[in-house]
């Protein structure tokens, strides 16, 4: 090969670089946390990750090592919204008026419906959020996509909440939040209806984000079986990863339960 013999064996006992080292070590650290998330991940989550880890690299550096490691977080899909708004039930007003501004637990609660397809049949996700840290407090699953799926996942909230009041809960204006079925729920427990604006989306952004997530990171990565395997699935989703482990951008990168926790812990 045209190797002298004194260069060969140069070649051979030379060490790596200390830079050369150092990446070695960064991507076994990148490619353990994106595993760990299944893939869930970007460079940005993976460097708030390594961060809190002790662990020092621009996220610029980053970047360039998942790419070379050819590591890709899980793209985003477009899904449509469900509820039907066309309907002559009475129509709340806009409490919530796109203030996002909340300071406390249980000052502002979300609610929507998505639907999940399982083989040849539709399972109905119907879920309440605490804007104030994004935690999914309340859901119900149903076959059905009527007023008893949005109730149920409104007494959710509540039992977990220890049941507070005068808490705004905002939803859009589907037939089943107008119901006097749900309504009687929230005038019994002294809660404060809200509705978004005909044809606005963004007064509940919060919710068709955590929607967007659950699909695009898990729902569409899976192959349900049946109704009862989708259930339980998606219940391991909300509680044991989204709520207490996967972090949010807008939550500075804390899980929403360890964001109520830190918080608690600085009033106190």
């Amino acid at each position: 090969m045209n190797v002298s013999r004194s260069g060969y064996y140069d070649w051979r006992n030379r060490s790596l670089s200390r830079r050369a080292v150092a990446n070695a070590q960064l991507d076994k650290h990148i490619t353990l946390i994106y595993h760990e998330h299944a893939g869930r991940y970007g460079y940005r989550r993976i460097n708030e990750e390594l961060r809190i880890m002790g662990i020092q690299a621009s996220l610029e550096r980053v970047r360039r090592r998942m790419s070379r490691l050819n590591l890709k977080g899980i793209q985003s899909c477009q899904f449509k919204h469900t509820t039907n708004s066309r309907h002559s039930l009475p129509i709340m007003p806009n409490l919530l008026a796109q203030n996002f501004n909340v300071t406390h637990p249980n000052q502002t609660w979300i609610g929507d419906i998505t639907y999940i397809k399982v083989k040849q049949q539709w399972l109905y996700l119907a879920v309440v959020i605490d804007l104030y840290s994004r935690q999914v407090i309340g859901w119900s699953f149903g076959e059905r996509i009527n007023s008893q799926l949005v109730v149920n996942a409104l007494k959710s909230a509540l039992y977990k909440r220890a049941y507070p009041s005068s808490v705004i809960v905002h939803t859009d204006r589907g037939s089943q939040y107008c119901s006097r079925q749900y309504q009687q729920i929230i005038q019994s427990y002294g809660l404060r209806a809200s509705m978004s604006g005909k044809g606005n989306c963004y007064d509940n952004a919060a919710c068709e984000s955590f929607f967007h997530t659950l699909k695009v990171e898990w729902i569409y990565q899976q192959t349900f079986e049946n109704m009862d395997e989708a259930r339980r699935m998606i219940f391991w989703f909300i509680e044991a990863y989204y709520n207490r482990k996967r972090r949010h951008s807008t939550l500075g990168y804390l899980s929403p339960v360890d964001y109520e926790l830190v918080n608690k812990k600085m009033a106190a």
